[in-house]
């Protein structure tokens, strides 16, 4: 994976940045290696300084109108101010901490339907900056959430869709200031219902997971019984049925509501 962009704000014969990953597949907690790497152009230029970051597509909603916005939401920078010298080429190699709440954007080996998750670079040469287009990256599963992934599947239910919302989930870990919400489609037996929708909300030890089973296609709504936010220990999670669970808890709010 790679981007080669011509700083068009230096004109011809200005630096090229090239920045290339050396695995896309990551985890919430692990770290993404890669390296940038700056050709120099036809002359000198002073470079004020290099940077890599995480960047996902968020939904915003105000007022009426609900838009896109590209959040980024960790940085590092790779070192202070140099002069890069005609036709000379710069390589700074880098590990980039994935928070533990990055979302997932993949499943069973195939991308999540709207997740827009990458590796952003950033140079800033003579009062000029140049942002990298988006180098993907593959975010998978931690092993906790999973579990949880698969006993929806075990129970029938098929993935609708994902979105990243700005905003919190209150009562719950969270830091980043938007969060994912990945939607099922239910199966027959949960014929009443329209969809369930997911969230994880990880730190290094365990994770929220919160869950809104909703007949109106609604948002969260905290003290309702079609809501349940509950703990996951990142290394305990299999001392739970999973399938059994989220069954019991469907079949029950369901029944109350004779939705089924």
């Amino acid at each position: 994976m790679a981007f080669k962009r011509l700083l068009a704000s230096l004109g011809a014969g200005g630096a090229s940045v090239e920045t290339v990953l050396t695995e896309v597949n990551v985890v919430p907690g692990g770290v993404v290696q890669g390296e940038v790497r700056i050709q120099g152009g036809s002359v000198n230029q002073q470079i004020e300084g290099l940077s890599v970051g995480l960047q996902a597509k968020v939904e915003v909603e105000s007022g009426d109108q609900e838009y896109k916005q590209d959040i980024e939401f960790t940085k590092v920078s790779l070192g202070g101010a140099f002069e890069l010298e005609a036709q000379a080429v710069h390589a700074v190699p880098f590990g980039l901490d994935i928070p533990w709440e990055t979302p997932i954007t993949m499943i069973e080996g195939q991308p999540l339907r709207g997740m827009n998750v990458g590796v952003t670079t950033e140079l800033a040469i003579a009062r000029a900056v140049d942002s990298g287009d988006l180098d993907p990256v593959n975010v998978h599963p931690l092993p906790a959430q999973q579990a949880i992934l698969d006993a929806f599947i075990q129970l029938g239910f098929r993935f609708k869709n994902a979105d990243l919302e700005r905003g919190h989930i209150r009562g719950t870990r969270q830091q980043l200031p938007f969060y994912q919400e990945i939607e099922f489609f239910p199966p027959q037996q949960y014929r009443g219902l329209n969809q369930v929708e997911l969230s994880f909300v990880a730190d290094h030890n365990e994770m929220d997971v919160v869950l809104e089973m909703d007949k109106r296609g609604g948002l969260f709504t905290e003290g309702s019984d079609s809501f349940r936010a509950f703990r996951v220990g990142l290394n305990g999670y299999q001392d739970t049925d999973w399938t059994a669970y989220l069954n019991q808890w469907l079949s029950e709010v369901g029944s109350r509501r004779n939705w089924f």
